[in-house]
């Protein structure tokens, strides 16, 4: 087929564009470098910020002893029967005579399920959780209410941190499935209407215990 002269200009011109290396618009961007700014930052503050802002609630607990306290305070307030965990360093922690509400029946009969988490990362207000924990992939889900439990090194800034340290932590026998939960979940769908908890919790807490 006879290519036009004015098709062949254009082809030309491309190949000759093609040819010639690119100055990137952003090359601080690129490699090990981030556009965002971690330096004096706190990330606590930081996730308790994003977090809290995308509808989740967030409660910083100096130790495991004001943890056990603030949960037993909460299971009173919304009056759960049924708080279901299936994490045993979790259990070991926990004791029903301190939380009387704990596996008080079957996780389909949960008003709220207790989980650990991989990791927290503070410039998204995100949560990392993987198919490897013991709570799997269907209790985070399931439960109207999802309560993590994290520990302040598990802290990261962004997203590839998160990514990097699964890395570490698993090497080659990576979960066979890794999620990251932004507060409730929430979908536009209908009328385009935001309705909150249509796949999931209606509500999501994270208590950060500082170590």
């Amino acid at each position: 087929m006879k290519i036009s002269p004015a098709k062949e200009n254009i082809l030309k011109r491309v190949r000759n564009a093609l040819s010639q290396s690119v100055q990137l618009p952003f090359p601080n961007s690129e490699g090990n470098s981030s556009v965002f700014r971690t330096e004096n930052e706190s990330l606590e503050l930081k996730f308790a910020e994003e977090f809290t802002r995308l509808q989740g609630k967030f409660v910083f607990c100096t130790g495991k002893g004001e943890l056990i306290e603030s949960l037993r305070a909460l299971c009173e307030n919304k009056e759960w029967h049924n708080v279901f965990c299936q994490t045993p360093a979790l259990l070991k922690m926990m004791h029903t005579e301190e939380l009387p509400a704990l596996n008080q029946g079957s996780m389909h009969e949960a008003d709220a399920a207790i989980t650990d988490c991989e990791y927290l990362v503070a410039r998204t207000g995100t949560v990392v959780l993987s198919a490897a924990q013991p709570s799997g992939r269907a209790l985070p889900v399931y439960a109207p209410v999802h309560i993590m439990v994290a520990y302040t090194h598990q802290l990261v800034f962004d997203l590839k941190d998160a990514l990097n340290k699964l890395k570490d932590k698993y090497g080659n026998d990576l979960p066979s499935a890794i999620s990251f939960a932004t507060g409730p979940s929430r979908t536009a769908d209908i009328e385009k209407t935001l309705v909150v908890g249509i796949h999931g919790p209606k509500e999501v807490y994270v208590f950060l215990v500082d170590e």
